[in-house]
């Protein structure tokens, strides 16, 4: 066999992994992938998975076509045969529950592989591929060279999206993680349709302030505690994030539902103390981003999962106080008001249409 390993310089990578051990890279956050082309017709993935909890697994794309390895929980290596062990799927169903493909053709292929989740579900290594005797890998296409970062939740992360037969419905019970998968989020969406390299640092629950929304309970962790660092799930190991080494063109902040947990501060009394400090709070985090990144573009927004719309209208006094050119409030047609479960596919591609048509009037092609 040909042994590849993770610090080749034919493997690219996207998203914000830890590259402290180059031999043994670590994808922490959703829509984090490396991307690869090879020949032959045997290619096995090795991974450590350092499980939290549901179900985990890798998104894979081999010559077009989607599918996804369910990994072990037990954090020990384990190899997984493209051939044997991937699933394959279709517009978040899946199509054969034996195998992928019963066996991968002559040639050359384009192998992506991603983290469906984000990182409170799991963090995964990445230890290496093995290919067929003789065969090499070929690096792929670059980039793009503009880059677009969103700041979000669980929607923005496409959790619970395949659940497509329950559009516009509750999440189904007990559904673990198989329907989570972020090539179907609108972020990726909208980075794909505009050529954009993404950075989805979102993750499921999580509200702007500590001890709010739903991320790491019982100690509950906010944007404002998160999103300096690299690794950032307690359980899994924390470390900090260097801002200097990718510069976002545009930033999605799509926050603001979780934090109506444990008090609906903002439905319950806008004007009072509590409500106050979110909105000053909200503003200094943008100010902070602009500190990091001074040309970027800013939109805040939330998504079309139902929360009061009192979230959507202090959102829009932060940015009308803030008044800048770089910074705008964006709603969707059917903004908190779509579905009292998580966006489904059809929803994502709904919100990727208006958002992407609304970064093309405000910012590039």
């Amino acid at each position: 066999m040909n042994i590849i390993s993770p610090n080749s310089k034919e493997i690219q990578y996207s998203g914000r992994i830890d590259f402290e051990n180059s031999s043994e890279p670590v994808l922490v956050y959703a829509a984090s992938f490396f991307k690869v082309r090879f020949t032959g017709k045997v290619c096995r993935l090795t991974f450590r998975n350092h499980h939290s909890w549901a179900e985990n697994a890798m998104g894979i794309i081999l010559d077009g076509v989607q599918g996804k390895i369910i990994l072990s929980d037990d954090r020990e290596p384990h190899t997984y045969d493209l051939s044997k062990n991937c699933i394959r799927t279709e517009d978040g169903k899946v199509l054969n529950e034996d195998k992928f493909f019963a066996e991968i053709g002559e040639g050359e292929h384009e192998l992506t592989v991603f983290k469906r989740q984000d990182g409170g579900q799991h963090y995964v290594s990445f230890l290496g591929m093995e290919l067929g005797e003789g065969e090499k890998i070929l690096a792929p296409e670059p980039l793009p060279s503009k880059k677009l970062e969103v700041i979000g939740d669980s929607v923005s992360c496409g959790e619970v999206c395949e659940a497509i037969d329950c559009v516009a419905s509750p999440d189904p019970e007990n559904n673990e993680g198989r329907f989570s998968n972020s090539w179907y989020s609108y972020s990726w969406q909208v980075a794909r349709n505009l050529n954009l390299e993404l950075h989805d640092t979102s993750q499921g629950g999580i509200s702007l302030i500590d001890g709010t929304g739903w991320f790491n309970m019982p100690d509950l962790r906010g944007v404002e505690s998160s999103y300096d660092k690299l690794k950032y799930n307690p359980p899994l190991g924390e470390n900090v994030w260097d801002h200097t080494k990718w510069i976002p063109d545009v930033i999605v902040l799509a926050f603001g539902q979780n934090d109506a947990n444990p008090e609906d501060i903002m439905k319950d009394d806008y004007n009072g103390e509590k409500a106050r400090t979110w909105r000053m709070r909200y503003e200094g985090f943008i100010r902070k981003l602009q500190g990091y990144y001074p040309d970027v573009t800013i939109i805040c927004t939330t998504t079309l999962l139902m929360h009061d719309p009192a979230w959507d209208k202090a959102i829009d006094d932060v940015v009308k106080r803030i008044d800048s050119p770089k910074v705008h409030h964006f709603m969707y047609k059917r903004n908190g008001a779509a579905t009292p479960g998580h966006p489904r596919i059809p929803e994502h591609d709904e919100m990727a249409h208006e958002l992407t048509e609304f970064i093309r009037q405000i910012s590039f092609e």
